[in-house]
């Protein structure tokens, strides 16, 4: 049945012309032709059409016209792919085909693995890191287990910088928008020993006002102001060895997350719902309200009442060193990174003037990697293979501190008690200082096989190890009052793998077959825990998915259409849900469900006049819990949280020559989302409803193309909308993070 299921959905892609956006890297064969994509999703150059995995390419040209500058603005460039962020500066919740995690921990892995220049980006801290200088951004979808390891459930994103080059260049693009938004971004490279050694350097500044209006203080919130700067060398003193050196470094200096307010607790029994709280046509009508009496009753997801002006401060730096040498048809790559991460986050949780809930998120984070791997170097060979090890020492610490219900203390005050302390009311300091300590290893090696000149057949087996230790406390007003204390070791290892066929029906299309086993490592939780039971390991998560696919290419290479199926059975999955503790809303992580989903995928790209290139994009996902009972609850049968049925993407770019050798270039672009869940529960409340995003940019383009000047608007028709919600019942609030408003801009870039 699903299998029949799958089949329609790819007919029916093939038949409606839908799919991804996609940039191309190679030349046409023609002017009309599309041009190739080069990936390196098996940790090899190849052509897109030619690897039996789901991918999306994205070069700088497409993630420019978007105005893509972090990884949250990734969100829906890809079928399937979702990434939103409860935060302003880290932790986003990157979700592919409905695998992913919202724990938000700095100890935390994503399900979905972020990786720059072959580094592993594991810090949830470091994930937000701005977007510059780039070649192309990769986005794969499904178990990565094999070549990329742990924390690849959902996929990978493989970002690729530009790298230095024996000819002088120079890149510079000034952008000025909305809310006194400004963006500048500037790169120069070139020799510095003529075929030895190349270096490029590139940076980035970020800053805009806000675009939030706070009414206690006058100011405008959700303001950003970061900078990030990076340096490469290429070093080449053979034909058979080159050495990739690369430093960088980000600041982030913006404001922490300023959310919108939802009152809950019911005033009257007419504002009073179903479930106790608040009914939704009562949320701006002043009949509810807050733990402490506050509403914010003015309708306006633009302006907040917030007694306090947070930054999310957070500085990154990281060195990687990436050498190969060649020889006789083989290879030896040696990939060599170290990385800290610091965050000082000061926010007011609770979205309101009053001081009832405010968090300061203290974390560091200091990781080293080191990957060997010997692969062949022969694409026309009858074998291609790769084998590796892998080893990874990271150190996560975090001393969070919880500010709750300060302006009750008043209330609890007396001459024994001068500062109104009373945990058993949960009016105290709450604090979770720990220390973790991780020591990864991993043994991989994947083959390609040619059984026929047509039939190509493909293994895989992966081998990876975590030796963790989690040094834990929980505590009040700084250690005054410990409630916990816990220091626990644990090994988590596991087998992952691949096995596939792919068939070259012709030149111009293949079809493939593939089954991958992957898994997300246990762990140990990282928030606030005040029972035993809160801190015992949590296992690894597995995930079990068969995937069908067809790429090809017609009518002389003017159409490219790519389609799959999939199917997933996802066990032991490791779920983040809010629980109840002593009157205190607490959020727990533990493997309490099972999965199963299933879906399709189509990618289409066109140019059926030279001037025009159309692209689109289109998922549709079935992703829902099996057995899953939580604090009381039954959740069986609900949707995955960020798994919207339906996403679609599209866009148009017409290049149009002036008789002075000039051009004008217009792209439009649309994306569409179904509704989605932001939590397992699947309450309405905790929803987003469909919604359809637009934007355009129009330019000049001289003759040389060296310089161009346009202008752009994003979100094109002002479309509000909620990106995350974060849900405290035992303080009667939701707390909402609104997208960005309509940014209306022009820019200018130069090249050389």
């Amino acid at each position: 049945m699903k299998s029949a299921w799958l089949m329609g959905v790819s007919a029916w892609a093939i038949c409606g012309g839908l799919a991804a956006a996609q940039s191309t890297v190679a030349p046409p064969r023609d002017d009309t032709a599309i041009a190739e994509i080069v990936v390196t999703a098996q940790k090899r150059a190849e052509n897109l059409q030619d690897v039996p995995v789901s991918v999306t390419a994205l070069t700088a040209d497409t993630l420019s016209a978007r105005g893509v500058n972090n990884v949250l603005a990734l969100n829906n460039m890809a079928p399937g792919m979702r990434i939103s962020a409860n935060d302003a500066a880290a932790n986003p919740k990157i979700y592919i085909r409905g695998v992913g995690l919202s724990d938000f921990n700095p100890n935390a892995s994503s399900g979905v693995g972020v990786y720059v220049d072959g580094v592993y980006i594991g810090s949830p801290l470091a994930q937000m890191a701005g977007f510059y200088d780039l070649a192309q951004v990769e986005v794969l979808r499904g178990p990565q287990g094999t070549l990329y390891g742990r924390n690849t459930n959902g996929g990978a994103i493989n970002i690729t910088t530009k790298r230095p080059t024996q000819s002088f260049t120079a890149d510079a693009s000034v952008e000025y928008a909305t809310f006194n938004a400004k963006t500048v971004e500037a790169a120069v490279g070139g020799p510095i020993v003529a075929d030895k050694l190349a270096f490029r350097a590139a940076g980035q500044w970020v800053k805009d006002d806000g675009y939030t209006y706070n009414r206690v203080t006058g100011h405008d919130v959700n303001a950003a102001d970061h900078w990030a700067g990076r340096l490469s060398l290429l070093y080449t003193p053979t034909e058979n060895f080159e050495m990739l050196t690369q430093v960088n470094r980000y600041v982030n200096r913006g404001d922490a997350i300023a959310p919108q307010h939802r009152a809950l607790f019911p005033a009257t029994a007419e504002a009073t719902g179903p479930n106790g709280l608040c009914a939704p046509n009562a949320y701006a009508g002043g009949a509810c309200a807050d733990l402490l009496g506050y509403a914010d009753t003015d309708n306006n997801s633009r302006a907040i009442d917030s007694n306090l002006e947070g930054k999310d401060k957070v500085d990154l730096f990281g060195a990687s060193n990436q050498a190969t040498w060649t020889l006789n048809g083989i290879q030896l790559v040696s990939v060599t990174a170290w990385q800290w991460a610091h965050r000082n986050d000061l926010e007011n949780t609770d979205g309101s003037p009053a001081q009832m809930l405010e968090i300061n998120y203290r974390s560091r984070h200091q990781q080293f990697t080191q990957e060997l791997r010997l692969q062949s170097d022969d694409p026309s060979g009858r074998v291609n293979w790769v084998l590796g090890g892998y080893f990874m020492d990271e150190t996560v610490q975090d001393n969070t501190r919880q500010d709750t219900l300060r302006d009750l203390r008043p209330l609890f005050a007396t001459p024994d008690n001068p500062t109104g302390l009373s945990p058993e009311n949960s009016v105290a300091v709450f604090g979770w200082p720990y220390t973790q300590k991780t020591k990864g290893y991993a043994l991989f090696g994947q083959a390609d096989y040619k059984i026929t000149d047509r039939l190509t057949g493909t293994v895989g087996l992966r081998w990876s190890a975590d030796d963790k230790h989690m040094n834990y406390q929980s505590q009040i007003e700084d250690g005054l009052i410990v409630l916990l204390a816990s220091d626990q070791k644990k090994t988590f290892s596991a087998f992952s793998g691949r096995l596939g066929l792919r068939y070259a029906v012709s030149d111009d299309a293949n079809v493939y077959a593939t089954y991958n086993r992957g898994y997300k490592s246990g762990g140990f939780f990282g928030g606030l825990a005040t029972t035993p039971e809160e801190v015992e390991p949590y296992d690894n998560e597995t995930l079990d998915a068969y995937e069908v696919g067809m790429k090809s290419e017609f009518f002389d290479r003017r159409v490219r259409l790519n389609v799959s199926g999939f199917y997933y059975d996802y066990k032991n999955q490791q779920v983040f849900a809010q629980a109840l503790r002593n009157g205190l809303t607490v959020l727990v992580l533990d493997n309490a469900a099972n999965s199963k989903v299933y879906g399709g995928e189509a990618e289409i790209t066109a140019r059926p006049i030279q001037p025009l290139t159309l692209t689109a994009g289109v998922s549709l996902l079935h992703a829902k819990f099996g057995d899953y009972f939580s604090e009381g609850q039954d959740y069986t049968g609900n949707r995955l949280p960020q798994s919207p049925k339906v996403t679609f993407n599209t866009s148009a770019t017409w290049v149009a020559p002036l008789a002075s050798g000039a051009s004008i270039v217009a792209n439009v672009d649309a994306n569409y989302s179904s509704k989605v869940y932001f939590d397992n529960s699947n309450a309405e409340r905790l929803s987003q409803d469909a919604v359809w995003i637009a934007g355009a940019q129009v330019s000049w383009r001289s003759p040389d193309q060296r310089i161009e000047a346009g202008a752009f608007a994003r979100n094109l028709f002002d479309k509000s909308y909620v990106v995350s919600i974060s849900n405290i019942d035992s303080l009667g609030e939701d707390l909402l993070s609104m997208n960005r408003p309509r940014s209306l801009g022009v820019f200018l870039r130069y090249h050389y």
